[in-house]
Order: C-alpha cells, then structure tokens, then sequence
C-alpha cells in the first residue's frame, strides 16, 4: 500500500494551479472536466509518476468550514519536503509570497508556514 493522491481544498482552481505551477514549482499532471469543476492535479517535477496534488475545490460547506478553522488557529493543512527551508523561503518571499512562521530550528527540523492564496496554510520542512 503506497500513498498516490492526496488534496488540498482551494477556492479558486484556476488560481491554484497558477500558485502551485507557477509560484511553487510542481508540474500540471491530470486536467480533466468533471462538470462544474476540474480533476486537477500537479505533481513534483523530480518525480512526475509520484504523489499527486489533487487542488479540490472547497464547495462543499464542511471544506470551507474545515479550511477556515484551520487558517483561523494557525494550523497548516498539509506539509511539504524541501532541501533547504531557508532558500526555499527567501526564494517564495522574493515572489510575493506571504509567511506566517517564518524558519524555526527545532532541532532534526526546519519548518516555515506560508499561505497559498487559496485559503491554506502550507508548512515546508527540512529534515535532517
């Protein structure tokens, strides 16, 4: 058993792809109408047959709500593995991206926690 697909709930899937394609680097892999919405998924481009990012629209009323208690207590919805939390960091705030924790030390950690645009808070971590 192996982890393929997980979701972020967005508010816009036009606005997410171009923040998670353009902003944070991962690759369009799935684009299929399903209706009102899209199956819209990116990937890593270091590992295009990886984990895919389903960006879920958050129209059903317990996503919004659910996304919204998290923003409100500073909690991150998901978390993403990167090689160095503070290039990575100064890399997005030079593009406008806005931080809510900046880097922390924590010992075997590293984390920063930014807001996607799409009503998320992503945590980034190094591990070591």
């Amino acid at each position: 058993m192996r982890i393929n697909l997980t979701s972020v709930y967005v508010d816009d899937q036009d606005k997410a792809l171009r923040f998670y394609t353009e902003v944070l680097g991962f690759v369009p892999k799935t684009d299929v109408p399903t209706g009102e919405y899209r199956w819209l998924t990116v990937v890593s481009p270091d590992a295009p047959d990886g984990v895919e990012l389903l960006l879920e629209p958050d129209a059903h009323p317990a996503a919004k709500a659910f996304k919204e208690a998290l923003a409100a207590d500073g909690i991150p919805l998901t978390q993403f593995a990167v090689d160095d939390v503070a290039a990575e960091h100064d890399r997005l705030r030079r593009l406008g991206v806005l931080f809510t924790q900046e880097p922390v030390d924590m010992g075997p950690v590293t984390t920063a926690v930014f807001d996607d645009t799409c009503g998320n808070l992503i945590q980034i971590a190094q591990y070591r």
